[in-house]
Protein backbone atom coordinates (compact mmCIF):
# COMPACT_ATOMS: atom_id res chain seq x y z
CA UNK A 1 0.00 0.00 0.00
CA UNK A 2 1.09 3.54 -0.75
CA UNK A 3 -0.30 7.04 -0.28
CA UNK A 4 -0.62 9.33 -3.30
CA UNK A 5 0.08 13.02 -2.85
CA UNK A 6 -2.48 15.28 -4.53
CA UNK A 7 -0.30 16.17 -7.50
CA UNK A 8 0.42 12.47 -8.05
CA UNK A 9 -3.32 11.76 -8.25
CA UNK A 10 -3.68 14.58 -10.80
CA UNK A 11 -0.61 13.62 -12.82
CA UNK A 12 -1.61 9.97 -12.92
CA UNK A 13 -5.03 10.95 -14.27
CA UNK A 14 -4.08 13.76 -16.64
CA UNK A 15 -0.32 13.82 -17.26
CA UNK A 16 1.15 10.39 -16.49
CA UNK A 17 4.34 11.28 -18.33
CA UNK A 18 5.26 13.53 -15.39
CA UNK A 19 5.50 10.52 -13.06
CA UNK A 20 8.93 9.11 -12.31
CA UNK A 21 9.64 5.49 -13.14
CA UNK A 22 9.62 4.66 -9.42
CA UNK A 23 6.29 6.40 -8.90
CA UNK A 24 4.71 4.59 -11.88
CA UNK A 25 6.03 1.27 -10.62
CA UNK A 26 4.71 1.91 -7.08
CA UNK A 27 1.26 2.88 -8.38
CA UNK A 28 1.06 -0.16 -10.65
CA UNK A 29 2.18 -2.49 -7.86
CA UNK A 30 -0.30 -0.98 -5.38
CA UNK A 31 -3.12 -1.32 -7.89
CA UNK A 32 -2.35 -5.02 -8.28
CA UNK A 33 -2.06 -5.63 -4.53
CA UNK A 34 -3.47 -3.74 -1.54
CA UNK A 35 -4.21 -0.36 -3.11
CA UNK A 36 -3.53 3.34 -2.71
CA UNK A 37 -4.57 5.63 0.12
CA UNK A 38 -6.27 8.77 -1.20
CA UNK A 39 -6.33 11.31 1.62
CA UNK A 40 -9.67 13.09 1.55
CA UNK A 41 -7.93 16.45 1.94
CA UNK A 42 -6.84 15.87 -1.69
CA UNK A 43 -10.50 16.13 -2.71
CA UNK A 44 -10.52 19.66 -1.34
CA UNK A 45 -7.14 20.50 -2.89
CA UNK A 46 -8.30 19.39 -6.33
CA UNK A 47 -11.53 21.39 -5.99
CA UNK A 48 -9.54 24.48 -4.98
CA UNK A 49 -7.10 24.08 -7.87
CA UNK A 50 -10.05 24.01 -10.26
CA UNK A 51 -11.70 26.97 -8.53
CA UNK A 52 -8.49 29.01 -8.77
CA UNK A 53 -8.04 28.04 -12.47
CA UNK A 54 -4.77 26.26 -11.67
CA UNK A 55 -6.24 22.98 -12.95
CA UNK A 56 -8.40 22.77 -16.02
CA UNK A 57 -10.41 19.66 -16.68
CA UNK A 58 -12.94 19.19 -19.50
CA UNK A 59 -15.61 17.65 -17.26
CA UNK A 60 -17.35 18.65 -14.01
CA UNK A 61 -15.38 18.13 -10.79
CA UNK A 62 -17.58 15.33 -9.42
CA UNK A 63 -17.40 13.43 -12.70
CA UNK A 64 -13.61 13.82 -12.72
CA UNK A 65 -13.34 12.49 -9.16
CA UNK A 66 -15.57 9.54 -10.11
CA UNK A 67 -13.33 8.69 -13.05
CA UNK A 68 -10.16 9.07 -10.97
CA UNK A 69 -11.66 6.87 -8.29
CA UNK A 70 -12.60 4.15 -10.76
CA UNK A 71 -9.20 4.15 -12.47
CA UNK A 72 -7.09 3.15 -9.46
CA UNK A 73 -7.58 0.97 -6.41
CA UNK A 74 -8.08 3.91 -4.06
CA UNK A 75 -9.06 3.74 -0.42
CA UNK A 76 -10.26 7.10 0.86
CA UNK A 77 -8.89 8.07 4.27
CA UNK A 78 -10.02 11.01 6.35
CA UNK A 79 -8.33 12.88 9.15
CA UNK A 80 -8.23 10.98 12.43
CA UNK A 81 -7.46 12.66 15.73
CA UNK A 82 -3.95 11.11 15.61
CA UNK A 83 -3.34 12.48 12.11
CA UNK A 84 -4.63 15.92 13.15
CA UNK A 85 -2.36 16.02 16.20
CA UNK A 86 0.74 14.90 14.31
CA UNK A 87 0.08 17.28 11.39
CA UNK A 88 -0.06 20.18 13.84
CA UNK A 89 3.23 19.11 15.43
CA UNK A 90 5.38 18.17 12.42
CA UNK A 91 8.55 20.19 12.05
CA UNK A 92 8.54 23.24 9.77
CA UNK A 93 10.59 21.31 7.17
CA UNK A 94 7.28 19.93 5.89
CA UNK A 95 6.17 23.54 5.21
CA UNK A 96 3.04 25.20 6.52
CA UNK A 97 0.61 23.97 3.86
CA UNK A 98 -2.15 22.21 5.83
CA UNK A 99 -2.82 19.62 3.12
CA UNK A 100 0.86 18.63 2.86
CA UNK A 101 1.05 18.34 6.64
CA UNK A 102 -2.09 16.17 6.78
CA UNK A 103 -0.92 13.93 3.93
CA UNK A 104 2.54 13.63 5.51
CA UNK A 105 1.07 12.84 8.92
CA UNK A 106 -1.18 10.21 7.34
CA UNK A 107 1.92 8.57 5.89
CA UNK A 108 3.64 8.51 9.29
CA UNK A 109 0.59 7.32 11.25
CA UNK A 110 -0.21 4.53 8.77
CA UNK A 111 3.48 3.70 8.22
CA UNK A 112 2.80 3.87 4.49
CA UNK A 113 5.21 5.32 1.89
CA UNK A 114 4.09 8.54 0.25
CA UNK A 115 4.45 8.89 -3.52
CA UNK A 116 5.36 12.54 -4.07
CA UNK A 117 7.59 14.87 -6.04
CA UNK A 118 7.34 17.56 -3.34
CA UNK A 119 10.88 18.48 -2.29
CA UNK A 120 9.88 19.34 1.29
CA UNK A 121 8.25 15.97 1.77
CA UNK A 122 11.07 14.12 -0.02
CA UNK A 123 13.62 15.76 2.28
CA UNK A 124 11.72 14.96 5.46
CA UNK A 125 13.49 12.50 7.72
CA UNK A 126 10.16 11.47 9.22
CA UNK A 127 8.19 10.53 6.09
CA UNK A 128 8.98 7.52 3.90
CA UNK A 129 8.71 8.67 0.31
CA UNK A 130 8.84 7.27 -3.20
CA UNK A 131 9.81 9.32 -6.19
Amino acid sequence: MIIADTHIIIWDALRPGLLSTNARRAIDKANSTDGIIFCTISLWEIAMLIRKDRLEIPIPYLEFIGLVRSYNKYTFMGISSEIAELSANLSPEINLDPADRIIGATSVITNTPLVTADENLLNSKRIKTIW
